[in-house]
């Protein structure tokens, strides 16, 4: 579709919110990722976007946010009223009790701003995820359980209950299930919980992650209908040339990691779709389903028909920059193209 052409029309407004892997850029630093990302979560917050997330992983040496609480107590501390919170913490790194803890205490600290992401993935590989457990014994497949655990210790104490989250109880810090299979789509709709899709990096089961939690959903006390939020890449710029050229900078990060090869994010490279094997353009194909990228009309002619298709309840952008200033500049972009969607 042109930028002259009509956008498509749908159901309903469709939240905004954003996904920060909070990005150490080739020969920066950790400390300056960190600062980088309350300032963007600033002007999220002055823009109007609904909530700001940041994602756990480890060993990776460009994303600063492996102790996701500690920066999201960060990131609170320094805005007002946007909802903060994780996209998200992995579950099987963690004992349910230490997780409650950590965001009871947030949600003492502040109260009705905290939400909380659950993920049962790793978030690294295998020798960094023994480091963190210290075992293995750990298993995926009691991520239910482990969901279920944690939630409880949200809710008020029952007679007799020994082991407590303090802070922690009487605080119903909201749970939301993230997922990029359909197993997470299925738990998010026995529990009646919302759900978060990872189709900015693996979209191939979207849709068909999506149909299974809204046809399987059972209401609950967090949710009465089915809540679908989908992570979205967006890249603005002024012209369309600049944006496709900033784009590369999370181009290539994205081919260092599923190459085997993860490190800083790399300066954006002239010439980039040039220097690209078949394999690597074949990775690359796999994400443009859930991407924009342009300048403001084209932004928006892409995400009405992305959400025309899904009937997405929010999206939950990712902007991986290299210039912290054009990464803001394509977050305000972004928000004005998705007015009115």
């Amino acid at each position: 579709m042109g930028t002259n052409e009509k956008s498509p029309q749908y159901h309903q407004m469709t939240e905004l919110s954003v996904l920060d892997l909070s990005p150490i850029v080739e020969g920066g630093s950790a400390g300056q990722a960190l600062n980088n990302s309350l300032d963007l979560a600033r002007h999220a917050e002055r823009l109007g976007y609904t909530r700001y997330w940041v994602a756990e992983h480890h060993n990776m040496r460009g994303i600063a946010s492996a102790a996701t609480s500690v920066l999201i107590g960060h990131i609170a501390g320094g805005t007002e009223h946007i909802r903060v919170g994780a996209g998200g913490i992995m579950l099987p790194n963690h004992a349910p009790l230490m997780v409650a803890e950590q965001f009871g205490t947030l949600a003492a600290l502040y109260p009705g701003r905290i939400d909380l992401g659950l993920g049962r993935a790793p978030g690294t590989d295998g020798v960094t995820a023994q480091a963190l457990r210290r075992t293995l014994h750990s298993d995926p497949n009691k991520f239910p359980q482990d969901v279920l655990e944690l939630k409880a210790y949200f809710q008020e104490a029952k007679e007799g209950q020994r082991v407590c989250a303090v802070p922690g109880v009487g605080e119903e810090v909201p749970l939301y299930i993230l997922g990029s299979s359909l197993f997470g789509a299925q738990l998010a709709a026995i529990l009646g919980l919302p759900f978060a899709f990872a189709s900015h990096f693996a979209p191939a089961m979207m849709m068909q992650a999506i149909n299974i939690y809204r046809d399987e959903f059972d209401p609950s006390d967090q949710l009465d209908a089915p809540y679908v939020m989908l992570g979205y890449n967006i890249c603005a710029a002024d012209t369309e040339a600049e944006a496709k050229y900033l784009r590369t900078s999370s181009l290539q990060a994205f081919l260092n990691l599923r190459f085997g090869n993860p490190g800083p994010l790399p300066p954006p490279r002239e010439g980039f779709d040039e220097t690209l094997t078949p394999d690597q353009q074949q990775v690359l194909s796999q994400v443009s389903s859930a991407s924009a990228v342009g300048t403001l009309e084209q932004v928006r002619d892409e995400v009405a028909r992305f959400i025309e298709t899904t009937r997405a309840d929010e999206l939950i952008v990712v902007g991986q920059i290299f210039d912290h200033g054009a990464r803001i500049h394509s977050y305000e972009l972004a928000k004005q193209a998705c007015e009115g969607l």
